[in-house]
């Protein structure tokens, strides 16, 4: 059976973020978790090794995959920012092409500095997912 690697814990967010080598992308992260705090209501916890998780839900699909995930979150990785959100295929868009410099992939939104990017979008952006989230799983949600 399948497990999931990336799973809640304990290990400090403040740690991981001064782990960060780049001094750049640390004080983005910083900025980024101020960010998400506020705006989700949510405290930060690590998910796996490098992922910034606010809220948590429980997920189960038709073919009986099910696991726990972080609702919104984000990683500062060596190459890019990951901001990880979820909405439907048509907000994507729409958020999208207010959002500023990016790139995106199947569950990730990638960017290379905050700077590229408009906050009040990654705000709303932030919002939408948690209200799509609490909408799609009611009572998985914490």
């Amino acid at each position: 059976m399948y497990e999931l690697k990336t799973k809640e814990n304990d290990r400090d967010v403040v740690e991981f973020i001064e782990s960060v080598e780049s001094p750049k992308k640390r004080e983005d992260a910083y900025k980024l978790l101020d960010i998400f705090t506020e705006t989700t209501g949510y405290s930060a916890k690590m998910w796996g090794p490098s992922i910034i998780g606010f809220g948590s839900y429980h997920y189960r699909y038709d073919s009986g995959h099910e696991g726990d995930a972080p609702i919104v979150g984000f990683s500062p990785r060596k190459a890019k920012i990951s901001l990880y959100f979820a909405t439907s295929e048509e907000t994507r868009t729409e958020l999208s092409s207010r959002f500023g410099k990016h790139t995106t992939g199947k569950a990730c939104v990638y960017v290379n500095k905050l700077a590229d990017i408009d906050e009040d979008v990654l705000k709303e952006w932030i919002t939408v997912t948690v209200n799509h989230i609490t909408a799609t799983y009611p009572n998985g949600v914490s």
